[in-house]
């Protein structure tokens, strides 16, 4: 369905191409992204929003589209609900650090939560005295909405905030965002949502989750290194503190007082990656094309090949339900005593096979079960085909066989 597409994307046009499957670190990119990159240092190297000259007039103009792009993509209610960051994390600190805070105020995330939705919430209970509390899963991963409601019920009128994965990035897990907001809100709490393995391989609909922010990565939707999003309900975004205030996130200022811009200029101070906005947008306007539902089936379709290979193969374990159709695009292994980065490497020089090994910024849900090894992760994409992942699955057992 997809392969025709791998002609847009230069590393997959090489007469050796890879069998790239570390997409859910980051994903490779088009012509039409690259090629925007360099527009803007080539023909109109200028500063967006604030001069008024010709390469002034065509950043702000191109960067006002993206935004659009963005709004669009995932059915934002305004444009001005988009704010440009470097990343989820950056998006995911932007909530932690801008929203106010009581102490007893009570956090809940997941206990499979990437570092970006685990490590601010604790320095905010280190620094400022909320209390965070992590519901547990089911033992194969998948989301115990009984132990979430408990939860909430012990906790009552002191939970403020509640913040999930939406996709684990540990194993492809989803969580049910749209019940989980409903839960939430009845607590008169926020739903915020760590969106950075949802936004590109499903479609996602914030109005129709319900939630109030979700933060995502546009450096793994096609776009480029060191950009991110951070949607929000436009009352909240514009209660909540900048944390990067300075250059444009003000009207005006005086000696002794700011005036605050409106947002999303509030959120993004100083002289911005006008490159990298424009291209984020030209990815968004890319993934725009297609049919994100049927992005999804495919990637699951090669989940299910390399799944089926290697489920039998001792001493691995595949992380979360062993059904792919509950794992999207990600088949992460424990690799028991097996060296995860010595088979990955292996994986690449032998067979040019890309993959993930290590923790995975997931550390507390490694530490927690004892798994110091981490594991060996693919993770699919819709430009990937059943070549590549019956070449990671036949090299893989091979390897396996061979440190056994």
């Amino acid at each position: 369905m997809f392969t025709h597409l791998r002609e847009d994307f230069p590393t997959l046009r090489e007469e050796n191409s890879p069998s790239y499957l570390d997409n859910a670190c980051v994903t490779l990119k088009p012509d039409s992204v690259i090629e925007s990159i360099t527009d803007y240092y080539r023909m109109y190297p200028g500063c967006g929003g604030r001069s008024v000259h010709r390469y002034g007039t065509q950043v702000s103009k191109l960067v006002i589209e993206a935004r659009q792009s963005i709004a669009k993509f995932i059915n934002a209610k305004s444009v001005n609900e988009v704010v440009f960051t470097r990343n989820a994390t950056h998006s995911l600190n932007q909530i932690a650090k801008g929203l106010s805070w009581n102490k007893g105020d009570v956090i809940i995330t997941g206990d499979r939560e990437h570092n970006s939705n685990l490590v601010p919430w604790l320095q905010l209970a280190e620094e400022q005295g909320i209390e965070h509390r992590i519901v547990k899963s089911n033992p194969d991963n998948t989301f115990n909405l009984d132990n979430f409601e408990e939860l909430c019920d012990e906790v009552g009128d002191r939970l403020k905030l509640v913040s999930l994965s939406h996709i684990g990035n540990l194993d492809g897990v989803s969580v049910p965002v749209k019940k989980i907001a409903k839960i939430t809100h009845q607590y008169d709490a926020l739903m915020a949502v760590d969106g950075a393995q949802s936004t590109p391989h499903t479609r996602v609909d914030v109005q129709d989750l319900d939630i109030d922010f979700i933060a995502f990565s546009i450096h793994k939707m096609c776009g480029p290194s060191g950009m991110g999003g951070l949607w929000g309900r436009y009352d909240l975004l514009n209660s909540m503190r900048s944390i990067q205030s300075g250059g444009q996130t003000v009207e005006t200022s005086n000696y002794d007082s700011v005036k605050w811009a409106a947002p999303p200029a509030k959120f993004e101070g100083g002289l911005g990656n006008y490159a990298g906005m424009i291209a984020s947008g030209n990815a968004i306007n890319y993934l725009s094309k297609l049919d994100m539902n049927a992005v999804h089936e495919h990637e699951i379709k090669l989940n299910k090949i390399i799944t089926n290979k290697i489920k039998h193969l001792d001493p691995i374990k595949i992380i979360g339900p062993e059904d792919a159709n509950q794992r999207g695009g990600i088949c992460s292994i424990l690799m028991g005593d097996l060296p995860a980065h010595d088979i990955a490497i292996l994986l690449d020089e032998a067979a040019n096979v890309m993959v993930r090994s290590g923790q995975h910024c997931v550390h507390s849900w490694f530490n927690a079960r004892g798994h110091a090894n981490g594991s060996l992760r693919a993770s699919a994409y819709f430009y990937n085909t059943e070549e590549d992942a019956n070449l990671f699955a036949d090299t893989f057992i091979e390897a396996v066989e061979a440190f056994s």
